[in-house]
């Protein structure tokens, strides 16, 4: 990279060298939150989306901005820039840094920061900002205020290089998020104004190392009684796997592998009888289980021999750490795969797959009684007119719910109610299971959004559609908050409104406690007039308190930003 001409800010100089060859290694989208101490970064982001090579998120909440930069990565599957100013700007990523941790999805901060001699004597905004999220990142560059001398541009540029490396993981096979550290000096800024001939040329990435080949994947021999489970990030490999193996499939909602015609959706009624879960004597698990205690319960027991399988990560699913064997990729050998055509591999896929399909057809939680020949009947007509329930609700999202959409799904009872209930489809699902919170819901389902409308590759126009619980809304209502001048994700956010957090009513001590004190320090009731709040914001809104109301509202959704309250007994 040719060193910088010289803007007469330092800050400037650096800040063009270092975004511009971010740009050229391929990075598109950059969520910036302002400040002063940043304001040289922000500038030069400003004249990089003007010309189109980047695409600018502006967002007055650092929260929210991690974990949009968050759900662009998940979706575009390549890390986002986080710019932020000094101080408490830098600890508000703090949960979004620690769910792209968990997770693995790649992401790089660009913290601003004062110079060394502003540190350690109670400058203003100033703070620890080195290794202030730990172990959580795969980098951390406490990088020097730069001075305008040789060798600064391309060292900028060697940086960034290094940092698209550690949050991709391509050393490792544990992506991430990275941050560095910029110390600026004043003049923190300078005028900007940048043609594409001033930058690295952006259809040429800088040369990267090539990626480490691969462990070879450990072979699974038939044998013992085998189950494949799902958990989130699992994606289609394990309903593959388990279909070459003829081996059930217990596939948790956000897994992206609830289909195939080995799916067991029911596993947890399942896994409690005997004759199904007691029979078990080993599983396979892809993906990060974190929806039910049978799962757990099964892998802890010692008579199952267990294989976790992740392509990525270095902190394993080892549940009562009594997992014997781990593995970046498996496949079914020979054996297990002529063994899928015995007699009894048939008899113990198809136990648990008709036995599954039998109760999730049979569930009285979405029976809906039957059309007669003249049309609708009482019955039906009083059906559609009833209230909504929670099955109700994850099973019209779910059977909305398209290929060419995206479905998130907040850290509320209604994910856990889509898992007991809903059946297979292939269709894209996301969740924040890394730490399994409801910081940023909002944020991530906007960022999943709008990588999904503006991604590198043509789709057909569809929806992103945000299942949570009001509390989980109420959380992250900030994020609700749109730039005017930046496109408007394509979002249909539907919040099941029970007046407060009722998952905690399933807790042990929900039955022992006083009821007011668990009302007043778990339930904790709101009375929001969510129309107002989606006023507030300029999303439109809409109620759908019965089933045909729902059904109408989830099939014509507007084309922008929507929230849809749905009124839910607790």
């Amino acid at each position: 990279m040719p060193e910088a001409s010289g803007s007469g800010s330092p800050a400037t100089d650096f800040s063009v060298a270092l975004l511009g060859a971010f740009a050229r290694l391929g990075v598109r989208d950059v969520v910036l939150s302002p400040g002063a101490r940043s304001q040289a970064l922000a500038l030069v982001c400003a004249e990089l989306e003007r010309l189109d090579l980047i695409r600018l998120h502006v967002r007055i909440d650092e929260r929210g901005a991690g974990f949009l930069a968050l759900g662009l990565a998940v979706e575009s599957g390549r890390p986002a820039l986080v710019v932020c100013t000094s101080g408490t700007a830098v600890a508000n990523l703090h949960p979004a840094v620690l769910e792209a941790h968990h997770s693995g999805v790649p992401m790089i901060l660009l913290t601003a920061d004062r110079p060394d001699e502003l540190r350690g004597i109670r400058s203003n905004q100033t703070t620890v900002q080195p290794g202030l999220f730990g172990p959580a990142t795969r980098l951390c560059v406490d990088v020097p205020a730069p001075a305008g001398q040789p060798g600064e541009a391309a060292a900028a540029a060697a940086l960034a290089c290094q940092a698209t490396d550690a949050a991709t993981g391509r050393d490792s096979a544990d992506p991430g998020p990275v941050q560095l550290n910029l110390a600026f000096r004043e003049p923190l800024s300078a005028p900007v104004d940048l043609t594409e001939h001033s930058l690295p040329a952006v259809d040429s990435p800088a040369p990267v190392r090539p990626r480490p080949e691969p462990a070879p994947a450990v072979r699974v021999a038939a044998g013992p009684r085998t189950v494949v489970i799902a958990g989130t990030g699992a994606t289609a490999a394990a309903e593959a796997f388990a279909r070459s193996g003829g081996w059930p499939l217990l596939a948790e909602v956000s897994s992206g592998a609830r289909f195939g015609p080995n799916l067991v959706g029911a596993y947890r009624e399942l896994l409690q009888a005997d004759e199904f879960g007691g029979r078990v004597e080993r599983a396979v698990v892809f993906g990060h289980p974190t929806l039910s205690r049978e799962i757990p319960a099964l892998l802890q027991r010692d008579d199952v021999d267990t294989i976790v399988v992740a392509a990525t990560g270095a902190e394993w699913f080892n549940p009562g750490r009594r997992v014997r064997v781990f593995a970046r990729s498996v496949i079914a050998d020979e054996t297990a795969v002529v063994a899928a055509g015995t007699r009894e591999a048939r008899e113990w896929l198809g136990r648990w797959v008709m036995t599954s399909r039998q109760l999730l057809d049979g569930s009285p939680d979405l029976a809906t009684p039957p059309v007669g020949e003249r049309g609708m009947t009482r019955a039906e007509l009083a059906a559609l007119r009833a209230p909504v329930t929670r099955p109700i609700l994850v099973d019209a999202v779910w059977r909305a719910s398209w290929p060419h959409d995206r479905l998130v799904l907040g850290a509320s009872r209604l994910i856990r109610e889509a898992d007991r209930l809903v059946g297979g489809k292939k269709i894209p699902v996301h969740s924040n299971r890394g730490l399994a919170g409801i910081d940023g819901t909002v944020a991530t389902a906007v960022g999943i959004a709008l990588a999904s409308q503006f991604g590198p590759e043509p789709r057909p126009a569809g929806v992103t559609r945000l299942l949570l619980g009001d509390l989980a809304l109420l959380h992250d209502a900030g994020s609700l908050l749109l730039t005017p001048g930046e496109p408007p994700p394509r979002l249909q956010v539907i919040v099941g409104n029970d007046g407060g957090g009722t998952i905690f009513d399933g807790l042990e001590v929900a039955a022992s406690a006083r009821t007011e004190s668990v009302a007043r320090v778990l339930f904790t009731p709101q009375r929001m007039d969510f129309a107002q709040l989606a006023a507030a914001y300029g999303w439109e809104y809409g109620r759908a308190g019965t089933r045909s109301e729902l059904e109408q509202a989830l099939t014509m959704p507007p084309a922008g930003p929507s929230l849809l309250e749905v009124p839910l007994a607790r």
